[in-house]
């Protein structure tokens, strides 16, 4: 595409530091590792009861406990480290951090690891993917870096596919965290034509008027205020195998439109393209491991901005589907944009279709920044989500498509509305306003934050996947391929 090209944007550039020597990438097997063991808190008495006795002398001097997070390194008779001791925590550390062996990652010296013990009951490759992300740094704007050493794969850990869904997380991170000065609709634009040409995937985008001439009205409604253009970017990839539908809300900076946002609400704003971001690292992730299904990718991309010609409070706007929607608030508009790229979708009938949008603050203050709220009227969905979320530790919470609020949708002058009044079950009713534009076909709805707001092992503060991996993760039971 010209963007790509006239833009620079490599697909490198979104997938790991600017330092090509410190990719998100396992160490070689190598005999020059040093041996690694990671000890809870309640194991590593009986683990220094089986070490020689300078070893038990030097860990007694250190006061090692193996807390969550801790490092002792053990010295050889040359000077050198002989080993490194990390503390997996307690019972009750390990229950609040999602990648307990990544919690040292930055403590280490710059060098390999391998491990020379068991995780204690911890998958290894979840803990594994802890250590690739804890290798995570934005160093686009200032110097950063994240945890230098570098893990030997463990045993029995599919290396290329860690690899890959590190590779498809740290994509979402960057397009997340580079602010709309240089990640608007034209720069997602080009990091989704980047992703496809990797793949060899069909890439196509619908901009400007011609949105309207193409009937998406409100992907164009929405973003003709701004001077970037507002567009449908549409990736497909793979021959075979069921269809799988991702629908991704690209809104690249949201003021609110001229219902404005007050000024402490736009401050994170840069995030709300956080469902495109996220689709984008799925994808990512899909395509890697070239998964036997056929993918389609819908990203309306636009800036919500204030013109005159923004769209107003009391207008009323046609959508693709025929559906005619009120609009009693301009902040609402990523249900719009999505809607559009629903109805498209759902125009294939595809055996699955799954939106992720930074859609409504009532999500968060339901459940926080850490969980990932989601909708579908199918239990198995539902339950292959929640045990594929469990076994990753991406965790999801499914909230009900709740029908007698199906009225507080229902305006009267209109088919729909886009903001009811009252305030109540705001993610609900954007649920199930979404539902409407994917009437008759199994669809799934998540309602993400796409923002880590502290540091945590594996994740540092700022943008961040959500539901990505458990959807990884649930795709052979969901499509039973």
């Amino acid at each position: 595409m010209p963007h790509a090209k006239r833009l620079g944007w490599g697909y490198r550039a979104f997938t790991s530091s600017k330092d090509p020597t410190m990719p998100l990438t396992f160490a070689a097997p190598s005999c020059d590792a040093t041996p690694l063991y990671a000890l809870t808190s309640e194991g590593v008495e009986d683990w220094i009861a089986t070490q020689p006795d300078a070893t038990q002398a030097w860990i007694a001097a250190t006061d090692f406990k193996a807390a969550l997070g801790s490092v002792a390194l053990l010295p050889g008779t040359d000077g050198e480290i002989s080993a490194a001791v990390v503390g997996l925590g307690s019972d009750k550390a390990r229950a609040r951090s999602r990648f307990a062996l990544a919690a040292s990652a930055k403590s280490l010296p710059e060098g390999s690891y391998t491990l020379a013990s068991d995780l204690a009951g911890l998958d290894p490759e979840t803990e594994a993917l802890g250590w690739l992300l804890a290798g995570y740094a934005f160093d686009r704007y200032a110097k950063a870096s994240g945890a230098k050493a570098q893990l030997v794969c463990p045993a029995g850990v599919d290396a290329q596919k860690v690899e890959a869904i590190a590779a498809g997380e740290a994509l979402t991170r960057d397009l997340i965290n580079t602010p709309a000065s240089d990640m608007g609709p034209d720069e997602l634009e080009a990091a989704s034509c980047d992703l496809a040409t990797r793949f060899e995937a069909d890439f196509t985008v619908t901009k400007g008027e011609d949105l309207l001439e193409q009937n998406f009205p409100m992907i164009h409604a929405v973003g003709r205020a701004s001077p970037r253009a507002p567009r449908l970017i549409d990736m497909r990839w793979g021959s075979s195998g069921p269809t799988l539908t991702l629908v991704g809300k690209g809104v690249c900076f949201d003021t609110g439109g001229l219902n404005l946002k007050p000024g402490a609400s736009m401050g994170l704003m840069k995030k709300d393209m956080g469902g495109a971001a996220t689709v984008l690292g799925l994808a990512h992730m899909i395509m890697a491991l070239n998964l036997p299904l056929r993918l389609r990718v819908l990203i309306p991309a636009v800036e919500n901005s204030v013109s005159g010609d923004a769209f107003r409070p009391g207008d009323i706007l046609n959508s693709r589907k025929g559906l005619t929607v009120e609009i009693n608030n301009t902040d609402a508009e990523g249900r719009l944009v999505l809607a559009d790229a629903l109805a498209l979708a759902s125009e294939e009938n595809p055996d699955q279709i799954i939106s992720m949008a930074t859609l409504t603050g009532a999500a968060r203050v339901a459940v926080g920044p850490d969980l990932s709220p989601f909708y579908t009227d199918d239990d198995a969905i539902a339950s292959a989500l929640s045990a594929a979320a469990d076994a990753v530790a991406d965790p999801v919470w499914r909230m009900p498509f709740w029908e007698p609020y199906e009225k507080m949708i229902e305006p009267g002058i209109a088919d729909l509305d886009n903001a009811p009044k009252g305030g109540f079950a705001g993610s609900i009713t954007a649920a199930l306003f979404l539902r409407r534009f994917a009437q008759g076909q199994s669809y799934t709805h998540f309602d993400i934050y796409g923002w880590n707001p502290s540091a945590a092992p594996g994740r540092p503060k700022g943008g961040v996947g959500m539901g990505a991996r458990a959807v990884l993760n649930a795709l052979p039971k969901i499509l039973n391929i």
